[in-house]
């Protein structure tokens, strides 16, 4: 059977895209990059905003009117969270959690028996373990995900994200390193780390922290660079920065989570930081590790968010002076303690902050991609443009093209010239 994934959301997702493609392919099952020719089509949700869930659902519906003779199957997040309202897409003739995507076979074979619609939805438990069947390979051609985390503890008043992942679990540093390796022997060159609480990973295990886990795939000879996911900043202490400052190989990029500069909004959030703590965060790091940049994810318009908390907001970006931001307007998320809050922001107002902001943090990126003009950069090729041209990422991540593919090696690389976006070399 012909099977097609698409896949929204994080990091995560894609790497569970990946662990349910192998495993088919393992069966037996062929893997089809148009969905059109698709035996089986899979949608992997995401439910982390409102937009997510409305995308999630337009994919299936999408798929099935693209394909009408296909298997549709909704798996991932949104089911996991929202169960009941997941049941009621009429368009999926399968509906997995993330909790039991492991199952897609049985499930498409119990489907094809029975011509029933198959639910299989199970919650997450408090002490689960992580169980996963690991990757071989990556959709990138030097860079692969590598999920060693799963779940949070923290509850955020806003986030779905607990309901929809449980509790905190991490994949033994055995496992880690086998896969890791199994990777570079692929010729991924470049590990990425990614959980749903990254920087929480090791605090359900014994003797055993993340640092050590980051080391352990560093370690590995034909792994050229370890690369973080998306980080909290309270886990990050003094003592897991010195750690991780000895490790050669770790990348001096920080994806570190903010969504607000306004320390009023932090508490409604129930974030576990103060803007000062932060900003102490970030300087730090910067002083710690050379070329390091910042990354984050800002959201506006939370309930409760005055025009003066906004301006703390904007004013903090500009002080931390972000090398990229991610922004996103505020969407209420049904169970959570944020959705019982009042004085919700219309939306006309997040928009309009939105697009401020984004144009102060362009204006930042453009300057700070200004600044590398001149510098040299060791540059990990990632794939060869339509136009011949080369596109990598330096290690503190800054995305090049490289206008010459006369010599398609990874190397030093001068940079040249610069745009909004990108450096060129």
């Amino acid at each position: 059977m012909k099977v097609f994934f698409h896949t929204l959301g994080c990091k995560v997702n894609h790497y569970e895209t990946q662990e349910m493609l192998e495993t088919l392919y393992k069966k037996g099952y062929q893997i089809v990059t148009d969905a059109k020719e698709a035996d089986v089509i899979v949608i992997n949700s995401c439910t982390v905003t409102a937009e997510s869930d409305r995308k999630s659902r337009q994919a299936v519906r999408h798929y099935r009117k693209l394909n009408d003779n296909a298997i549709t199957v909704l798996t991932g997040c949104m089911p996991q969270a929202y169960s009941d309202k997941s049941s009621l897409l009429e368009e999926a003739d399968i509906i997995l959690g993330n909790k039991t995507n492991s199952l897609l076979d049985e499930a498409i074979k119990q489907f094809i028996s029975n011509k029933e619609t198959v639910i299989n939805v199970q919650p997450h438990l408090n002490n689960e373990t992580l169980i996963s069947t690991g990757i071989s390979h990556f959709e990138e051609r030097t860079r692969a995900y590598l999920k060693i985390e799963d779940g949070c503890n923290r509850f955020c008043s806003y986030c779905a994200i607990p309901y929809a992942r449980g509790r905190v679990r991490s994949k033994p540093i055995e496992e880690i390193v086998s896969e890791a390796e199994q990777l570079a022997e692929n010729d991924f060159v470049e590990i990425v780390l990614v959980g749903i609480n990254l920087s929480a990973y090791g605090t359900d295990l014994k003797n055993v922290d993340f640092p050590s886990a980051v080391k352990a795939v560093a370690d590995i000879e034909k792994v050229k660079r370890v690369r973080l996911g998306s980080l909290e900043p309270d886990h990050l202490t003094d003592e897991v920065i010195e750690k991780l400052s000895k490790i050669e190989k770790l990348c001096p990029q920080f994806h570190i989570s903010l969504q607000s500069g306004c320390n009023n909004t932090l508490k409604r959030m129930n974030r576990h930081y103060t803007a000062e703590e932060y900003l102490s965060l970030c300087n730090k790091l910067r002083s710690t590790f050379n070329n390091c940049t910042l990354t984050t994810d800002i959201m506006v318009g939370f309930s409760g968010e005055t025009d003066e908390d906004f301006n703390e907001t904007v004013e903090f970006v500009k002080k931390i002076g972000f090398e990229k931001v991610h922004i996103f307007p505020y969407s209420v998320r049904e169970g959570t303690r944020a959705a019982s809050f009042e004085n919700r922001i219309p939306n006309k107002v997040k928009n309009e902050r939105a697009k401020l902001l984004n144009d102060v943090c362009s204006e930042i990126r453009s300057d700070f991609l200004k600044k590398q003009i001149r510098k040299e950069y060791d540059i990990l090729i990632e794939k060869t443009l339509d136009n011949g041209s080369l596109f990598g990422y330096t290690d503190n991540y800054i995305p090049v093209i490289i206008n010459s593919s006369s010599n398609n090696k990874n190397g030093k690389y001068l940079i040249k010239d610069s745009d909004s976006e990108y450096c060129y070399a």
